[in-house]
């Protein structure tokens, strides 16, 4: 069973090499990796990625700390790059008070925003939350998408998986599940059924033991699987097949 990478920035001028990085990828049990944007330039390069590669899929749209984009034009600009076969959600967007606390009332409009073109396209949402988890789930309640959606590189409580878990969301996890301190991450793993988590990496950031320091590729998605394979009590297999299955579903690949 190929495991699915559900959220890699393969547009990062890190990335140099890109065709050799899905190589790799798939030559390592990754058959198809979901490249995610996060402001104009890179949904447009996403979206040309995703024509060039067969293992690749895209999200388009705009990450709490590029607001500045932000207008009529750039929705316009989302939703026609929407329109390719391969793109499968609006993200990453979200909220950021980590970055950004400066323009907390712009990130909320503009989040809103996003989860409505995306209800209008009738796709789901991939959500960034870093240092906001209460404001989040606010705006997701009172802005419920249409379609099951995502909480990328959850950082969250118990908890609030639950609250949002109730509103439809699953959960991906990257290499920070592997890090010694990662006992939330673990606790959240433990506490969510199978068919509510997906793999993910996030690179090139947060590369996963043992290759920290590193660029992070989707081959390491693999380290994640095993990971939470030991925490579930799975065999890697199991957690490949389920986290698959789950993206299949969540993004319709």
């Amino acid at each position: 069973m190929k495991m699915v990478d559900v959220h890699a920035h393969l547009t990062d001028q890190k990335f140099d090499d890109v065709e050799q990085v899905v190589a790799r990828a798939e030559e390592s049990g990754v058959g198809k990796i979901i490249c995610s944007a996060y402001n104009l330039l890179s949904s447009q390069q996403a979206v040309d990625l995703s024509k060039r590669l067969n293992q690749v899929y895209a999200n388009v749209g705009i990450h709490p700390e590029n607001v500045e984009e932000w207008s009529e034009e750039t929705i316009k600009n989302l939703e026609n790059l929407s329109k390719n076969s391969k793109i499968v959600a609006i993200g990453e967007i979200g909220l950021d008070y980590y970055w950004r606390q400066d323009t907390k009332e712009k990130q909320k409009q503009i989040f809103v925003d996003q989860i409505n073109l995306a209800n209008k396209l009738n796709l789901p949402i991939v959500v960034h939350s870093r240092e906001a988890m209460g404001d989040t789930i606010e705006i997701l309640k009172n802005n419920r998408p249409n379609k099951e959606s995502l909480l990328h590189c959850y950082s969250g409580s118990v908890e609030s998986a639950k609250i949002l878990m109730d509103l439809g969301f699953s959960f991906s996890f990257g290499g920070v599940v592997t890090f010694s301190n990662a006992k939330t991450a673990v606790e959240v793993v433990k506490s969510l059924p199978i068919e509510k988590i997906l793999l993910e990496t996030d690179c090139p950031y947060l590369t996963p033991v043992p290759f920290r320091g590193k660029r992070n590729e989707p081959k390491n998605v693999v380290y994640v699987a095993d990971m939470i394979a030991r925490i579930k009590n799975m065999t890697i297999e199991e957690v490949a097949e389920k986290t698959t299955e789950n993206a299949k579903r969540l993004f319709g690949i």
